[in-house]
């Protein structure tokens, strides 16, 4: 099929979408008495399920699928490709940096954005520094990547380092190593990208939930004898118990997926390949599309528990209210 041809598919395919939306609004419109709920319904949910079906649903059972069949899709495996995953040592590598990665940057950026949120807290003209600790939020994964890049760049001893890290440690007289192939601190380096890109959104978001403490909560503490650390720990801890553990899951969710700071850094090399990098190497570098849909299901599998957690926390929260 040419271009052409895909061209002129995607747009009667989109044409189509819009033709069933304008017909659904028309019998709506025509629709009275009983009849307009379910067509209600109908016009604000129809669309978005027949989306996330088409996109989500029907992808996630195509790559089930093909995870049990070989490299070319056509002979059926079993469960070779997920036992390849956990059984191959090579693979303990990417395994081992994925549970690095969930464990230490979603607890430092929590641990940064709620020391950022309590120093911040009743500041006059809080919203400037916010505002700047929150902007890595708006550059992309990529973006940040590039901006680091500048930051642990490398070069010769003979020559001048112009990476602000390599500038700063060459200041104190000792040499730098090159850092993206410093293994394996290499790992952490790259963790910090992350943590500064979430470290905003974890100081906004508890920010928000350390003002939403009751004032006369606060004030009735400090009364029985409460400040400093233990009205930190007995109190406002307790109160935004679960906007930390939202903050934790999301983060960590994000933390799972984590694909562009590898790719755009080392490709994976030195030591500091992550699932969802491996994943996209096997199935579109390697073209072994049953390796690849084990890995993407894997990674699946993954986020569903840290999901379901979200969502129940979410529930009580709003419960309580």
């Amino acid at each position: 099929m040419d271009y052409a041809s895909k061209l002129s598919l995607m747009v009667s395919v989109v044409a189509v979408f819009f033709g069933v939306l304008l017909l659904i609004f028309f019998l709506a419109a025509k629709a009275k008495g009983k009849a307009q709920t379910p067509l209600a319904r109908l016009i604000f949910l129809g669309p978005a399920a027949l989306l996330v079906t088409i996109g989500l649903v029907i992808p996630a059972i195509q790559t089930t699928y093909f995870s049990f069949y070989n490299s070319d899709g056509n002979k059926f495996v079993g469960a070779k490709n997920y036992s390849w995953i956990f059984t191959t040592p090579d693979n303990w590598v990417f395994l081992r940096n994925t549970a690095l990665w969930i464990v230490i940057t979603p607890i430092l950026s929590t641990i940064l954005g709620l020391t950022l949120a309590l120093l911040m807290d009743r500041m006059k003209r809080e919203s400037l520094p916010k505002s700047l600790i929150f902007m890595p939020m708006a550059i992309s994964f990529v973006g940040a990547s590039i901006i680091w890049g500048l930051v642990y760049e490398y070069r010769d001893p003979a020559e001048t380092q112009v990476g602000l890290l390599s500038a700063v440690v060459s200041a104190f007289g000792i040499e730098p190593p090159n850092w993206l192939l410093w293994q394996p601190w290499n790992n952490f380096l790259l963790m910090v990208i992350m943590i500064w890109i979430q470290t905003g959104f974890a100081m906004v978001v508890l920010s928000a939930a350390i003002k939403a403490i009751p004032t006369d909560v606060t004030e009735a503490a400090m009364l029985d004898g409460a400040t400093g650390w233990n009205l930190f720990r007995k109190v406002t801890v307790p109160m935004i118990r679960g906007t930390l553990v939202v903050v934790l899951t999301t983060i960590a969710i994000g933390v799972l997926k984590v694909f562009d700071i590898v790719r755009t850094m080392t490709n994976g090399n030195f030591g500091t390949q992550v699932l969802a990098n491996e994943m996209y190497a096997q199935a579109f570098v390697q073209f072994d599309k049953g390796r690849g849909s084990a890995l993407a299901v894997v990674l699946f599998v993954a986020v569903i528990p840290l999901i379901v957690y979200n969502v129940v926390q979410l529930r009580k929260e709003q419960s309580i209210r």
